[in-house]
């Protein structure tokens, strides 16, 4: 049997995975793709945790089908975009590469119009969900497949076992969180897992957190596209990195939130040694995967509260796939994104990836369950998140990690935090011409 062939390439730190030399796995589509005389192995960059196992294997039926292999690249998170705007500047850019959604950020950093293929001709470019495609198309042209369940959203994901025995209910205000962290705390449980080393988890609570000003003011957003405001100058921006810092300083995040991994939350939650964590809706059912003592519904969710927000922090924007505009195989590429959008795959992605609830494909099914729904009934009002609907934002979510890294271990104030944001939102707008600069 061949071997899946595994490099480590320390000057990148990237793991290759050569889907191409790959034996094969159970076939689940009866899609018919066509099959090429000479061989071609597709070369395909992604960043840590965009790819799914399930993915891979489909790489390798594909591979049975068609005889072209997907040679995946995966690059550390706080490496990834760096190397991708390396690569596309210098025109070395895999056949395909992977790049967060926005119709922003699309078009200004990463210049799809340029560097991708139009996608608007394919076959499941119509079954993609609107608002999906409206965050992956410029001027009507679509340009991007996505990859994940954008129907998710970022919340605290909360054993509820752990809560009942405790009699606690769900936080409506920053207020009650606190007391609910502290019951947890006196319990001898670490309220919250946090793992600042993968570089952008921690990054969610302020960002996602940032629509309360929206929904204090209306049209704020429409304010800093327009540059007549600015996040320095905010006082609830600020309110919500002090209530961050206030976390940490009461050792709600417990003793190893440095060096925790995003990838080891649904043990820790499994474990009962950790009660919440920021996850989307898919915890349950990888806690239960770990721990079969711990039902899929045993596993709640409700929004941040920071600076009392209680809005749904949706996000039609994540992870999608582009066909790099330099490619000498165009038609193979093409051929494998139709394959990933194919009824079957969607299907096969749905059922072995826990956290995909409903890719955003109309022929997609969709697996919610009782927790899941009970937390959407919740909360009656939503707003889009600030890095999809604010310029200049998304870009930089390595970086303001690593600032609130500092903020938290002290090196920086939470000002200074808001002061760079201001000041790398100021620099990417010059580069791409932005007229409110």
């Amino acid at each position: 049997m061949r071997k899946l062939k595994l490099w480590i390439v320390a000057s990148a730190s990237v793991l290759l995975l050569n889907l191409s030399s790959c034996a094969s796995s159970s076939t689940t589509s009866s899609v018919a793709e066509p099959v090429y005389t000479e061989k071609v192995t597709l070369s395909f960059m992604a960043s840590q945790d965009w790819v799914q196992d399930a993915e891979l294997d489909l790489a390798r039926q594909f591979d049975e089908k068609t005889g072209i292999g997907v040679n995946y690249q995966i690059f550390p998170s706080s490496q990834y975009n760096n190397l991708l705007m390396t690569k596309l500047n210098t025109g070395e850019c895999p056949d395909i590469f992977a790049a967060q959604s926005g119709k922003f950020d699309i078009k200004s950093q990463y210049c799809v119009e340029k560097n991708a293929i139009d996608l608007s001709n394919t076959k499941w470019a119509s079954r993609t969900e609107p608002l999906a495609a409206a965050e992956l198309s410029v001027d009507g042209r679509l340009y991007g497949q996505p990859t994940q369940d954008v129907s998710a959203v970022w919340a605290l994901g909360y054993n509820k076992k752990i809560f009942e025995e405790l009699n606690l209910a769900v936080p409506q205000s920053y207020s009650e969180f606190l007391q609910v962290c502290s019951a947890i705390q006196a319990s001898g449980i670490t309220p919250i897992y946090e793992c600042l080393s993968d570089g952008w988890h921690h990054t969610l609570w302020f960002i996602e957190s940032c629509i309360v000003q929206e929904k204090i003011e209306p049209g704020y957003q429409d304010k800093l596209n327009a540059n007549t405001a600015n996040f320095s100058d905010n006082k609830i921006f600020l309110q919500i990195l002090q209530q961050i810092q206030e976390m940490v300083d009461l050792g709600y995040w417990g003793e190893g939130y440095i060096s925790n991994t995003y990838s080891g939350a649904p043990t820790a939650i499994a474990s009962g040694e950790y009660a919440m964590v920021v996850y989307n809706q898919g915890l349950g059912e990888e806690v239960h995967t770990i721990n079969s003592d711990i039902a899929v519904d045993d596993i709640g969710y409700f929004v941040l509260p920071l600076a009392d927000n209680q809005t749904l922090n949706v996000n039609p924007a994540g992870p999608a796939r582009f066909i790099y505009s330099g490619t000498q195989h165009l038609d193979e590429a093409l051929d494998y994104l139709d394959f990933l959008a194919s009824q079957e795959s969607l299907a096969y992605l749905t059922e072995h990836v826990p956290k995909y609830n409903k890719l955003p494909f109309d022929n997609a099914p969709q697996t919610y369950t009782n927790s899941i729904e009970e937390f959407y009934s919740q909360y009656t009002e939503s707003l889009v998140v600030y890095q999809t609907s604010v310029k200049y934002v998304n870009p930089q979510w390595t970086e303001i990690g690593v600032d609130l890294t500092k903020m938290l271990t002290g090196e920086i104030c939470a000002e200074q935090v808001l002061e760079n944001i201001d000041r790398r939102r100021a620099e990417q707008a010059n580069i791409a011409n932005d007229p409110g600069w």
